[in-house]
């Protein structure tokens, strides 16, 4: 049947792909990739031989008429980014609207997002959370920052690793050094790092040691102190 499955596919772990995804990727006519190198190397590993071509934010305007095309012919197709769920911070809104506003079926299948185990191993409150992804690296990017200087909740942002102390420092500026934070890395790798402690503490822990992996900073959100009503006694006449 005619459909747009967006499959998420491991941040790290290969054992962390669903049985549901692998069936998937085997059914459908063509897979869309972020990387077709990259994903290569995945189908290869499950032993998955499908056509694929590549779909990322540089050419995702170009393809997505031809894709559309082809699923109304009748073909099934899956979009893949390189690790994780398509459309978080990935290729993947863009085609999914155009797909909507066609009337196509589209569906999402569960599975690994880096951020999700970034903030519940954070030990900061899960309840309530905002996930902001990349920050603007130059324009806007302090703008945004004094909007969040306010927010109650949770804070999630991706970070690449040469960038991470500088936005730490930042963060550290905005939000005070005293801030409570979780720096996340190479989930679900060998070598995966989860730092707690407050922004200063943190600054001082990764500007000794050289950083490598994708990177989740989780923010504690600002403390609001409640004012206790004030009741004043009139003396009785």
């Amino acid at each position: 049947m005619s459909k747009l499955y967006l499959v998420p596919t491991p941040i790290g772990n290969l054992e962390d792909i669903t049985l549901r995804a692998l069936n998937v990727l085997k059914s459908v006519d063509l897979i869309l990739a972020e990387d077709t190198r990259t994903s290569g190397f995945l189908l290869k590993h499950f032993e998955i031989s499908k056509p694929m071509i590549s779909h990322h934010k540089f050419n995702e305007h170009k393809t997505s008429e031809n894709i559309v095309m082809r699923l109304k012919a009748g073909e099934s197709i899956a979009l893949i980014s390189d690790a994780g769920t398509p459309g978080i911070s990935d290729p993947g809104f863009f085609l999914v609207k155009h797909c909507v506003e066609e009337g196509l079926d589209v569906e999402c299948l569960p599975g690994a997002t880096a951020f999700v185990p970034a903030l519940v191993n954070s030990g900061l409150p899960s309840d309530r959370f905002i996930f902001e992804g990349f920050l603007p690296q130059k324009k806007g990017r302090q703008t945004k920052l004094n909007e969040l200087a306010e927010e109650q909740r949770t804070m999630i942002f991706y970070e690449s690793p040469h960038r991470l102390v500088k936005t730490l420092q930042q963060f550290a500026q905005v939000f005070g050094e005293e801030r409570k934070a979780s720096v996340s890395r190479e989930l679900t790798k060998l070598h995966e790092e989860n730092a707690r402690g407050s922004l200063s503490e943190l600054i001082a822990h990764f500007n000794s040691k050289t950083v490598k992996g994708e990177i989740v900073i989780v923010i504690e959100g600002k403390t609001v102190v409640k004012k206790k009503k004030e009741y004043i006694k009139k003396d009785r006449q």
